[in-house]
């Protein structure tokens, strides 16, 4: 598994917003949109590509256009959802499917309870959305029900991670080829499961609460 956390003085800016907790629900979803694009640079820096002719104005030459079949982005709901809208500007040709899980905030456990995937993802690249990587259980589990349905290589993008879901991520994913980008590594988990200092709950901040 590999891990890259983007370095960069825009995307600590635009979290230092996101964590402030006066920061509305209006305001945190636009810059939420604006961050993924700027980690989706990364994230898509080994994207398959095919070479392509074209006719310029002035002559023949030849390009790269993205590769069939076309990646596949997951955003897992409902948090995911508001990651979606900026990674699909980045890559508009992409197919988006849904995967919808929860935790229970007992065991800390997921439950997938919905999804709107093709059934055959074989040699497919896959995106997945998650704000939060806390104790790594959600994605890791969307990780591996999209290996199971034939996903040759996985990246998720989250905004921040937390060590212990990392580890617990690199663990459940050994031998598999993933790729984790983030916005920033925080210091660590709560006795709650949640990251610290974090941003709070990104669904809720994204939507309210429900």
């Amino acid at each position: 598994m590999r891990v890259h956390v983007a370095d960069h003085p825009l995307i600590t800016h635009k979290l230092t917003v996101l964590r402030d907790r006066t920061t509305h629900s209006p305001v945190f979803r636009a810059l939420t949109e604006e961050l993924v694009t700027l980690l989706a640079y990364e994230a898509t820096r080994n994207v398959r590509t095919e070479t392509v002719d074209i006719e310029t104005p002035v002559t023949s030459t030849t390009g790269l256009a993205i590769s069939q079949p076309r990646p596949l982005v997951v955003p897992i709901l409902r948090a995911g959802l508001g990651m979606l809208e900026g990674m699909v500007k980045l890559l508009p040709t992409a197919e988006v499917g849904f995967l919808g899980m929860v935790r229970n905030e007992e065991t800390l456990e997921p439950t997938t309870y919905a999804e709107r995937l093709p059934d055959d993802l074989s040699d497919r690249q896959c995106f997945v959305l998650d704000p939060m990587l806390a104790t790594g259980g959600s994605l890791g589990a969307a990780i591996e029900f999209l290996f199971d349905r034939g996903a040759v290589d996985v990246t998720a993008i989250c905004l921040l991670a937390a060590p212990e879901g990392i580890a617990a991520l690199e663990k459940a994913t050994e031998g598999r080829d993933v790729t984790i980008v983030l916005g920033a590594m925080d210091e660590r988990l709560d006795e709650n499961g949640y990251i610290v200092p974090g941003l709070g709950d990104a669904g809720d901040r994204l939507y309210g609460l429900v």
